[in-house]
């Protein structure tokens, strides 16, 4: 089994910041790529950041320049630190992994329960 777990939504003004973390735990051999989706009602889910093993990133054009997506490996764990937010970065966000559980298998995609940022004054 493999856990995600995400920490550090809340409620912030415009032009505030969160941090979101989220931990990788339970069967895991190895991780490739950790990220964040988000999901604001009535529209699809959409990538917000993602980051290799090797630190490699890749960012949505809606967040570049506002929002930092960083890892650490030996705690198999993901964080995004968002400054200057938004109205419409209101939304559910989602830790995603993609990892192998043991030699062999995978990689899968395995996703976080979700954590709520509501960017409101």
């Amino acid at each position: 089994q493999v856990q995600l777990v995400e920490s550090g939504g809340g409620l912030v003004q415009p032009g505030g910041s969160l941090r979101l973390s989220c931990a990788a735990s339970g069967m895991i051999f190895s991780i490739h790529t950790m990220g964040w989706y988000r999901q604001a009602p009535g529209k699809q889910r959409e990538l917000v950041a993602d980051i290799t093993s090797g630190g490699s990133t890749n960012y949505a054009d809606s967040v570049k320049g506002r929002f930092t997506i960083s890892r650490d490996n030996a705690k198999n764990t993901v964080y995004l630190q968002m400054n200057s937010l938004k109205l419409e970065d209101t939304a559910v966000y989602y830790c995603n992994a993609r990892l192998r559980p043991r030699v062999g298998m995978g990689p899968f995609d395995y996703w976080g329960q979700g954590t709520q940022v509501t960017v409101s004054s």
